[in-house]
């Protein structure tokens, strides 16, 4: 069998994790082993996370609705069932934002939605 000199192909990949590497501290930016150890879990908790943040911001929606609906005398879930039932189409991160920037629109929203709940 034929001889394979690995030269290239290794140092790319090596240089490739390192490069990957940049700003990990102490030995985790500058050796190859310990390096490619840390840049992997670092791929497997971004990869978890990307899909966590979803879960975060819903969850902070949630409660900024919660706490604005409270205000307004009616409960998140309470508020949730009557804005389906009178088909209002507006998702939690537009309520939140309402809830935030704008508590006279919704104000409105609650009293739209409780209007046509009855």
């Amino acid at each position: 069998m034929t001889r394979v000199k690995r030269g290239n192909v290794a140092r790319k990949r090596r240089k490739k994790v390192l490069k990957l590497a940049k700003g990990f501290r102490g030995s985790h930016s500058r050796l190859f082993r310990v390096a490619n150890q840390q840049v992997m879990k670092a791929l497997r908790n971004a990869y978890r996370d990307r899909r966590k943040k979803k879960r975060d911001f819903r969850a902070l929606w949630i409660a900024r609705i919660n706490a604005a609906a409270r205000q307004e005398g009616i409960t998140y879930s309470r508020l949730m069932g009557q804005i389906k039932k009178a088909n209002i189409e507006i998702n939690r991160k537009m309520l939140s934002q309402l809830a935030i920037l704008d508590p006279a629109a919704f104000t409105q929203v609650v009293q739209l939605a409780a209007k046509s709940a009855k």
